[in-house]
C-alpha cells in the first residue's frame, strides 16, 4: 500500500493536543515540476505544500486554504492553495538571474511576508500576516498561531528531493486545544512540551520509510491516541474554460478582436497546471452576447 499522498489526523485523549502527519510523493511532483524550478524554490514549495495540507485539516468547514509567500528578495512570490477536499496546487516566481544554489531561507524571502487566506464556502474570507523571520517556514507557521489564534502549535516538515521523479516531503502538526473558550493556552504545557520532544526523535529516514502507524506507535506507544480514517491528497487545479471566460469578459471587446487579428487567437495559460485555454472570434462574439462557447483546452 502506498504510505505517501495521505494525511492522518489523531487526538491525544489525555492530553487535549491533537495532531496531524502529512506525507506527499505523487501529489507533490506536479507542482515542484511544474517548470524548470531551482531546487531551492523546489524545497520552499514542497514546505509550503505540507505545511497546507496540515492547515487545511484544521479547517471545520468546506472551503479553501492558501499559502502565499510576498518577498523582495530571491523570492518573488510563492503560493500553495487547498481544498478542505486535500487537493493541493502550488507556483513560485523567483529571480532567474540569482545564484541559488547555497540560497538560505532567510536570503530565499528577505522582507517577506507569509499570508494565510481562509476562505469559506460560505462566509467571510479570512486573511492573516506574519513576518518571514523565523529562520524557517515551520517557525513562521508556529508564530502565526501563536499571534493570532493564541495556540501553543509545533510543526516538524522534511523534505526528500534527492530523487527527481519521486520527490518526498513529510509534515507533523501538533497544537493544544483549548479546554473551554477563554482557554487559549499558549503558556507552558508540559505534556504539550513532551509530545513535542518525542515528536523532535523522528528521523527524516524513518518518517519516509516507515508506515504511518508505525510512525505514531513508536513516537506515541505510552500515550492514549485516537486515530482517525486517513484523508487521500491529491493535485488538483481548479481553472477552467468557464473561468478564463469569465476574465475576458471584463476585457473590452474590440481589445479582444484586436488580439485574435494580430496572433490568430487568444490563449490563456494557467500558471497552475499549464493547461490552455483558446478562444477565437466566435468565441469573444459568444462570450460578448451571454453564450458559453463548448469547452475546449490543452496542455
Amino acid at each position: 500500500m502506498n504510505q505517501f499522498d495521505q494525511l492522518h489526523r489523531y487526538l491525544f485523549t489525555d492530553a487535549s493536543v491533537r495532531g496531524e502527519l502529512v506525507r506527499l510523493q505523487d501529489t507533490l511532483k506536479p507542482i515542484v515540476h511544474s517548470t524548470d524550478y531551482p531546487l531551492a524554490i523546489q524545497q520552499l514549495l514542497a514546505e509550503m505544500a505540507a505545511a497546507t495540507s496540515l492547515l487545511t485539516a484544521t479547517l471545520k468547514f468546506e472551503g479553501e486554504v492558501g499559502l502565499q509567500i510576498q518577498s523582495q528578495g530571491k523570492v518573488r512570490y510563492a503560493v500553495v492553495n487547498a481544498t478542505h477536499e486535500q487537493t493541493l496546487r502550488g507556483v513560485a516566481r523567483w529571480d532567474e538571474e540569482a545564484d541559488l544554489s547555497t540560497a538560505s531561507f532567510a536570503e530565499l524571502v528577505a522582507n517577506a511576508v507569509l499570508v494565510i487566506t481562509i476562505t469559506p464556502t460560505e462566509g467571510e474570507r479570512y486573511q492573516g500576516v506574519v513576518a518571514l523571520d523565523k529562520g524557517s517556514l515551520a517557525g513562521c507557521i508556529e508564530d502565526y498561531f501563536e499571534r493570532s489564534e493564541q495556540l501553543a502549535t509545533r510543526v516538524f516538515i522534511h523534505t526528500d528531493l534527492a530523487d527527481k521523479d519521486a520527490p518526498k516531503v513529510a509534515g507533523m502538526f501538533l497544537q493544544v486545544v483549548p479546554t473551554s473558550s477563554e482557554a487559549t493556552n499558549v503558556t507552558a504545557d508540559s505534556e504539550f512540551e513532551h509530545l513535542c520532544t518525542l515528536t523532535e526523535t523522528m528521523t527524516p529516514e524513518e518518517l519516509f520509510a516507515l508506515p504511518a502507524q508505525d510512525v505514531l506507535h513508536r513516537l506515541y506507544h505510552e500515550q492514549t491516541v485516537e486515530v482517525y480514517a486517513p484523508e487521500a491528497v491529491t493535485f488538483a487545479c481548479t481553472c477552467s474554460r468557464e473561468r478564463s471566460a469569465e476574465a475576458l469578459r471584463n476585457i473590452d471587446k474590440a481589445e479582444l478582436l484586436a488580439i485574435i487579428k494580430e496572433e490568430g487567437s487568444i490563449n490563456m495559460n494557467c500558471q497552475y497546471c499549464h493547461t490552455e485555454y483558446r478562444f477565437d472570434e466566435i468565441d469573444v462574439e459568444a462570450l460578448k452576447s451571454g453564450y458559453n462557447s463548448a469547452p475546449e483546452a490543452s496542455q
